[in-house]
């Protein structure tokens, strides 16, 4: 009898979680987990099934806006192992991956499971980091990772990762990211990441806290003794029009003008309105942070700032600070994200004026 591969359905629960039971002692999916990935999630859940048997499934997720997908849990029952089944699962699991428009495959496995991870490295994937008591019962996780179409290896500078700790410092995070790239072995600090939202944020957003304005991320920068190039669609203040109150406004243009003014007594390179050239500013060792609609990564239409931490013919990297568990998302789901550069460029102008706004750190002056 063949074996039938098909996406899951609500039916299916009963025979999922008998295999979750037979498969994993800790961190197993229950159901009103599996529920949401069947119903809800941004992915597939992929069953095989022979007669009226479920003998696996694999389950990937998608990380919206960019090329990535994650598989989030692969399980074979014990009567079909050997068979080849999982190398059957993971081989339509790229597949899938690939539908979907994703470039990379990343998963994690216990350090302590050879066989699984014989048989990812077996089909092409590389350990590119370990993550100490990341399961319920401490045990360590490698982090692999498969690049479905080839690319260039990365650039000599590693950007490291510092995920915000708050709703409104994504630009101090990235900031943090830049220098740290630049200044090997600096400390990434919670304490540094509240004083920059101090100096560069904007008082008032569209709701709740402000976010910081490119002004105020490039002064923050040149302040700390780094050289700093600020380039943007338009001079004003920004992000006026998603404001109703005008005691609001009021403060945000005054703020903006003080940012002006302290730009105009520094040595941070203005520009306004030439192309943001990714290639060359990261071959010149300059750490752009770029402002882009949220939208198309969590359906936010709020501004956002990541960092951008490498570029070839087919994608942009980025690193997005914001670390969204409510979509199954962790720290490491968030580096180096593949983003084509057409999804790039549609990201990164942001509203109906199709504001532009990118600053970019270089080495310590």
């Amino acid at each position: 009898m063949n074996t039938v591969f098909r996406l899951a359905v609500i039916e299916d629960l009963p025979a999922l979680l008998q295999l979750e039971e037979q498969c994993f002692t800790t961190d197993r999916l229950n159901s009103r987990s599996f529920q949401w990935m069947i119903s809800r999630a941004n992915g597939q859940l992929l069953v095989a099934q022979r007669g009226e048997h479920l003998l696996g499934y694999a389950l990937v997720l998608f990380h919206r806006g960019t090329s990535l997908a994650r598989l989030y849990s692969i399980a074979i029952a014990a009567q079909a192992r050997g068979n080849g089944l999982g190398k059957q699962l993971l081989d339509r699991t790229e597949a899938i991956a690939l539908e979907h428009d994703c470039a990379y495959l990343r998963l994690e496995v216990r350090l302590d499971n050879p066989a699984a991870i014989a048989l990812y490295e077996r089909n092409g994937y590389r350990r590119f980091a370990l993550i100490h008591d990341y399961y319920q019962d401490h045990a360590d996780a490698l982090r692999l990772e498969k690049r479905i179409l080839q690319h260039r290896e990365s650039r000599n500078i590693q950007v490291p990762y510092y995920p915000q700790t708050t709703d409104f410092t994504c630009g101090p995070a990235c900031l943090l990211m830049a220098m740290g790239a630049l200044q090997p072995g600096r400390l990434l600090e919670r304490r540094e990441e509240l004083q920059i939202w101090r100096e560069a944020t904007t008082v008032f957003m569209t709701s709740g806290h402000g976010g910081c304005s490119p002004q105020g991320l490039a002064l923050a920068a040149w302040r700390r003794e780094f050289r700093v190039r600020l380039q943007l669609s338009k001079a004003g203040p920004l992000f006026l029009d998603g404001v109703r109150d005008e005691h609001k406004k009021d403060v945000m243009r005054l703020v903006h003008e003080e940012f002006t003014a302290q730009l105009l007594a520094s040595d941070v390179v203005c520009e306004i309105g030439g192309p943001l050239d990714l290639a060359q500013l990261l071959e010149h060792g300059g750490q752009p942070l770029v402002l882009i609609s949220s939208y198309r990564l969590t359906r936010s239409k709020s501004p956002h700032w990541v960092i951008v931490t490498d570029c070839d013919e087919e994608f942009v990297y980025l690193h997005d600070p914001d670390v969204d568990h409510s979509q199954h998302r962790q720290a490491m789901d968030c580096q180096h994200l593949p983003v084509s550069h057409g999804k790039f460029e549609k990201m990164c102008s942001f509203g109906r004026d199709k504001l532009r706004a990118a600053v970019i750190v270089y080495g310590q002056k």
